[in-house]
C-alpha cells in the first residue's frame, strides 16, 4: 500500500508481512544500546527510528497491529522511509533459501520463525557506529554513539522527544579533534570517520551492489577491515552471507555451539559455517545470527576486557 498523508509533516503506510515476522529480532541489529538517541521502543511496543536519508533527516514509527505493520513518518525524509518499508523489514530476504545444516541451528530456525535479515540501504548510518565499535567494550561504543549524536546530530522530526538524527557526512568529517576525545574516541578511529565521510556518496553506492564488490568498496577506505565492512553490509544490505571475521568473541560462540570446543578462531568457525556458504546467495550470516540467538556460550575463561575512558586522559 503507498504511504498517505495523516496530517501536516506526517504520512502513514500500512504494509501486510508474507509470513511469519517478529519486529525485535528483525530491527534489534539497528539498536545501538538501551539510550540509543537514534532508535527506541515506547511503552505501547511501537519502534522509533530517526534516519539520515537521501532526502533528508525523518523519524519512523513502527507498531504491529492485526498481523500487518501501520507506520507513520516525518520530516524529509519521511516519503523515503516509508517506499523503503519492506526492505527495512525483511521484505527482501528469502528466509526459504536457508537449510539448517545443524541440529541447534535447527531448533532456532523453528523457535524463530519471525526473524528476517533488514535492509536499511543507508550505508554511512551502520559504518559509523560499526567504526566506533572497533576493539573497545560495547558500553565504550554506545556511550561514543550517543554523546556524538546528541551534540553533533540534530532533534528528529515528529512528536517525539529526544530522538536524535545523526549528522550528515559532512557534519561527521566538521567535528573538531577535541570532540571526539570527549566521546571517547581515539584518533584512529575518529579518523576512520572522517575519511569515510569524505566519499560517503561512493560508500553508499554500496548499498545496491552484490557482496563481494559491495565488500571490497568499503575496504577501499584505510582503517575499514573486514569486520567492520561486514558489519555494515549485515545491516544496510541485508547480506545473508556477509559473515563477520576478526571478532573476539563470535568465532568461540559458534565452535562451541556446534562442537562443544573452545578456542576456536576464524578458520574454524568459517570450516564449521561451509556447508551454508553453498545455498545461494551464502547463508553463513543468517546460520551465525541463529547460533547466537540460541544463547550456547563457552564459559568464560579470562577476565572482562576492561572499559577505558580516554575523554579522562
Amino acid at each position: 500500500m503507498p504511504a498517505t498523508r495523516r496530517e501536516p509533516g506526517s504520512a502513514t503506510r500500512r504494509w501486510v508481512p508474507d509470513g511469519p515476522f517478529d519486529l525485535g529480532l528483525i530491527l534489534g541489529p539497528l539498536r545501538r544500546g538501551p539510550a540509543d538517541p537514534a532508535f527506541r521502543v515506547t511503552p505501547d511496543g511501537s519502534v522509533w527510528r530517526a534516519s539520515r536519508t537521501p532526502a533528508g533527516p525523518g523519524t519512523l514509527r513502527l507498531a504491529v497491529r492485526g498481523g500487518a505493520i501501520e507506520a507513520e513518518a516525518w520530516g524529509p525524509g519521511a516519503e523515503w522511509l516509508l517506499d523503503s518499508l519492506p526492505s527495512l523489514l525483511g521484505g527482501d530476504d528469502d528466509p526459504s533459501a536457508f537449510t539448517p545444516r545443524h541440529r541447534l541451528v535447527h531448533e532456532t530456525h523453528r523457535r524463530t520463525p519471525g526473524l528476517r535479515l533488514t535492509r536499511t540501504g543507508l550505508v554511512l548510518e551502520s559504518l559509523v557506529p560499526t567504526v566506533l565499535e572497533q576493539k573497545v567494550t560495547s558500553d565504550e561504543a554506545y556511550r561514543a554513539w550517543r554523546l556524538l549524536l546528541r551534540r553533533h546530530g540534530e532533534p528528529a522530526p515528529g512528536p517525539l522527544d529526544r530522538l536524535h538524527v545523526m549528522p550528515d557526512a559532512r557534519g561527521w568529517a566538521m567535528i573538531p579533534s577535541w570532540e571526539w576525545h570527549r566521546a571517547g574516541v581515539d584518533d584512529k578511529r575518529a579518523a576512520t570517520i572522517v575519511r569515510a565521510a569524505r566519499v560517503a556518496p561512493r560508500l553508499e553506492e554500496a548499498a545496491g551492489m552484490e557482496l563481494p564488490a559491495a565488500l571490497a568498496r568499503l575496504r577501499l577506505v584505510p582503517g575499514i577491515g573486514p569486520w567492520t565492512a561486514a558489519e555494515t553490509l549485515q545491516r544496510s544490505n541485508g547480506a545473508p552471507d556477509a559473515i563477520t571475521v576478526g571478532d573476539l568473541h563470535v568465532p568461540k560462540i559458534v565452535g562451541y555451539a556446534l562442537t562443544g570446543e573452545c578456542g576456536a578462531d576464524d578458520d574454524r568457525m568459517l570450516e564449521l559455517l561451509a556447508p551454508y556458504a553453498d545455498q545461494p546467495p551464502g547463508q553463513r550470516h543468517r546460520a551465525c545470527r541463529l547460533i547466537l540467538l540460541a544463547g550456547h556460550t563457552p564459559p568464560r575463561r579470562a577476565p572482562r576486557f576492561a572499559p577505558r575512558n580516554i575523554s579522562e586522559l
